[in-house]
């Protein structure tokens, strides 16, 4: 859960420090801008609220790895509920707006991460986690989108190393199989997730793993 907060706070740091102009820029979301995938920071800020405000009495039926729902086709930015995201990060007109907003309600949701009961059971899309796999969960969706607000931004800075740790370990998890040591975490994250496509070399040293990518987390 500590990992959380410092994931969080990191890429809530990064928004933070982006000029008006950034947010004009693509990110590493298929079909979204920084402005875009910030509204989406938003949105997750959120849930993550909303969660943990969700007691419920049921036993768990998901865990941090199997919170995931795994798929083979990366988005292509036409889905519905995509489309709608970049509608209202369009409303916002101002950078500015959308960063005091993330700052609002993002530390809102920090907070109340902070003040929860590891093992309290929460509902969320219709399953059931203790909030301490829950938040152990948000660890690579922030992760992932940390990369995905620096894929055209080279001098923001990036993830925490500790987080890009954690999120490869649980993609292999995901994956039934470790990536090749001669990956790092980054590039591990970038391909498995199919953010970016393996190089020839890459390829080969994933052997049959490279033909199960990528692994589309929903």
């Amino acid at each position: 859960m500590d990992l959380f907060s410092r994931s969080w706070a990191a890429l809530r740091a990064a928004v933070a420090g982006l000029s008006d102009g950034d947010f004009a820029r693509p990110s590493g979301c298929a079909g979204w801008l920084v402005r875009d995938l910030v509204c989406h920071l938003v949105i997750d800020a959120q849930d993550v609220l909303i969660t943990l405000v969700t007691p419920v009495d049921e036993e768990p039926t998901r865990d941090a790895v199997t919170y995931w729902d795994v798929s083979g086709t990366p988005p292509t930015g036409d889905d519905p509920l995509d489309a709608l995201i970049v509608r209202l990060a369009a409303a916002y007109e101002e950078p500015g707006l959308l960063k005091f907003h993330l700052d609002d309600v993002g530390s809102a949701a920090d907070r109340a991460a902070a003040l929860a009961d590891p093992g309290l059971r929460v509902g969320t899309r219709g399953e059931v986690l203790t909030a301490g796999d829950y938040l152990c969960a948000y660890v690579l969706e922030w992760t992932l989108h940390h990369l995905d607000l620096v894929a055209h931004l080279p001098r923001t800075a990036g993830p925490p190393a500790e987080a890009l740790g954690r999120s490869r370990a649980v993609l292999e998890e995901i994956a039934g199989a470790a990536f090749p040591a001669s990956f790092s975490d980054e590039d591990a994250l970038l391909v498995g997730t199919g953010r970016r496509a393996p190089t020839a070399t890459e390829e080969a040293e994933l052997g049959e793993l490279a033909g199960q990518l990528p692994f589309v987390l929903g």
